[in-house]
């Protein structure tokens, strides 16, 4: 069997369902994820400047490879609106083979070029 590089949940947590969706479109857009799981209705309990405070938050479980995290973790920070968002890699041990394989075919790091327009039909 073919030794696969390893791969890694990634967590982060969210105010907003449409950041959750915004997040998550775009790190599968630019293949730095291969699935993202967006779980509602996190209730957070946590200690901010001075203060005990409690929100209700969006939690995304992000599968990628373990050599993406860096990339995945800017790319996260760039579009979070926290001052200080979570963001945490939890290696996967051991996985489904064939999900692992995807996984790693999946998130590659490199976006697909888009396709291009066809061009107008000439009536002339």
């Amino acid at each position: 069997m073919v030794e696969l590089e390893p791969i890694s949940v990634v967590v982060t947590s969210v105010g907003t369902e449409q950041q959750a969706v915004e997040i998550s479109e775009e790190l599968v857009a630019k293949r730095l994820a291969t699935c993202i799981n967006i779980i509602p209705c996190l209730r957070s309990i946590y200690r901010w400047k001075g203060k005990v405070c409690e929100d209700t938050e969006y939690l995304l479980m992000i599968k990628t490879r373990h050599s993406l995290f860096g990339a995945v973790s800017d790319a996260i920070r760039e579009i979070h609106s926290y001052e200080l968002p979570e963001v945490l890699e939890f290696p996967v041990g051991a996985a489904e083979p064939h999900f692992h394989q995807w996984v790693v075919e999946m998130a590659t790091g490199v976006p697909e070029a888009e396709p291009e327009a066809e061009p107008e039909p000439s009536f002339d």
